[in-house]
Parts: structure tokens; sequence; C-alpha cells
């Protein structure tokens, strides 16, 4: 039997701190607990209908991920044991349980860093318009879903509610965060990316593109926070069925936003109504991501 979808949790009283698209955060201290709903965004606005099992996946990819590169970096994870929950959080496993995670707290860096190892997405659109992606210069003749001859740091801004991320150039990343977090952020992306996309083919998806995000503690260390490496925030491709030159089946929500151009959808709230069909699709290719990547 399907399990609910969770679109809105609370502990008894106590209303999240901050409510995102997908995770609702609750400051309690010196961490915070963080729980993935089932809610889904597309085009950075919040779908009516939920994704059943999506946040169970994510909290689990995420978790998973942590433990397997912690060497490259710390990571904001503590826990996602509901024995170690504070109370309230503790004593209603039918909401929180396989959803939430404890973390440690950090002072966020204002920069997405963004790993491309394919070429697709906005990329693609930029390198056919002017042969670079994010003002990196690329070689002439690629085409779309192309393996990049190494994968690339394209930064982005990170948008306020109700607006959107936009890619900068490694330059303007320094103007925000300075050259030594910069370049440190670099490194790191394209470390934690290569690392997981070589795994990830063994498993049998292509991680053709992810999304990162740091912070940095009180002595400074950049610190790994937020998700890691999942349908969310990266593009997932079954690898037996890759072939360059069009666009590529996937494991991620790009189903949905397929389904939102097919039917001429604005991009602008409210969002439409998501038919079964598609839910219960995109619940499987989020589960079987889950299942290849962590067996």
């Amino acid at each position: 039997m399907t399990p609910p979808i969770v679109t809105e949790t609370s502990a008894g009283s106590i209303a999240p701190t901050q409510r995102g698209k997908v995770r609702d955060i609750y400051d309690i201290g010196d961490t915070l607990f963080l729980v993935a709903t089932d809610r889904l965004s597309a085009f950075d606005v919040v779908m009516p209908d939920g994704i059943p099992d999506k946040g169970r996946v994510l909290t689990e990819l995420s978790a998973f991920w942590f433990d397997r590169l912690g060497a490259v970096v710390q990571h904001h994870m503590i826990s996602t044991n509901i024995a170690a929950f504070p109370q309230p959080f503790r004593s209603m496993p039918e909401q929180f349980a396989g959803r939430s995670m404890l973390v440690r707290k950090t002072r966020a860096l204002p920069v997405e860093c963004v790993a491309r190892g394919y070429l697709s997405g906005s990329g693609w659109l930029e390198y056919q318009a002017k042969q670079s992606v994010c003002g990196i210069s690329l070689p002439p003749g690629l085409c779309e879903s192309e393996r990049l001859p190494a994968p690339i740091f394209t930064p982005s801004t990170k948008a306020d509610g109700g607006t959107h991320d936009e890619n900068i150039s490694f330059g303007e990343a320094v103007r925000i965060v300075g050259e030594q977090h910069a370049d440190g952020l670099r490194k790191l992306t394209l470390e934690l990316y290569t690392r997981a996309a070589d795994y990830a083919l063994q498993r049998g998806i292509v991680i053709a593109d992810t999304k990162f995000e740091f912070g940095v503690d009180d002595d400074g260390t950049i610190v790994w926070i937020d998700e890691a490496l999942t349908p969310d925030s990266s593009r997932f491709w079954p690898a037996d069925v890759y072939a360059p030159g069009r666009p590529q089946p996937s494991f991620d929500k790009q189903f949905v936003r397929d389904y939102l151009l097919k039917i001429g959808w604005d991009k602008k709230p409210p969002a439409p109504r998501l038919p079964a069909s598609i839910i219960e699709v995109t619940s499987e290719k989020y589960r079987e991501a889950l299942r290849r990547l962590t067996g």
C-alpha cells in the first residue's frame, strides 16, 4: 500500500522555523532538524500534489553519499536515526522517521556549486549559442547530452523565494565568497562529482550534473550541507540506454517538467494538478534511483 503523501510537517505545537520548497527546517539551538517532505517543485514552483516516498528517498540518498564521500570534505549530518532525535520528534516516528536528519549548524555560503559532466539543460542551450557554458569555452562540434572532455564547475546564485537561480562566472563567485573559498568550493565540487559519477556508473546511472551547497563552521572550515546527489539536485540517466545526440530518459523530476511543458503551463503559480499516472511514474523513478545507487 502506498504511504500517505507528506506535504506538511510539524512537531506538536512547534512550527518549522523555515519552510523551503521541499524541506521543513526546525532550529533547535546548536543543531537543525531537517524534514524532507514529499513536496515537489518544478520551474521553482511547488506542485499542489506530492510524490509518495520522495522525502524518504532524498534523505536516504543524502545520508548514503555523506557517509560514502565523508573523507573528501566534512558534512553537516549528525544522524538519521530517530532514536537520536530530540523530543518531540522522537515520539512521532510515523511523521519523521525515514525522512528526517539532525545536522549541525553552519553559515551557508551564498553560492550554489554545480558540476557538469555532460552537455544538457541550460548548458546545452548556451553552448548552441556561444560554444560555452557559464563562460567556459568548450570544443566545437559537441552534441546534446555528450560527455564533456572534463567536468566543469559552473556556480550559480542562491535565489530567494519566488526568484530563479542565475548562472554566474567563477570571477563573480570570487566576488561573492572570496578567492580562497571560491577556489575551495571549485575543488571540492569537482572531486565530489568525479567520485560519485564513477561509482554511479558502476551501478547503472550516469550523473550528468549535480548541485552542491556548502557552509562554513565557526573555524572557517568548509562543510558540505543541504542534500547530497539526489534526484532533486542532479540529472540521473540510465546508463544502459544512454546515447548522445538527444535528450535522455531520467530518474529525476525531468519527467514532471516534460509533462508541464507538454501541457503548455506558463511556469507561474498556481501550478496545475498532476495526473495520478505522472505521480506514480515519478515516485517509481525516485525509488529506482535509490535502489540502483544503494542496493
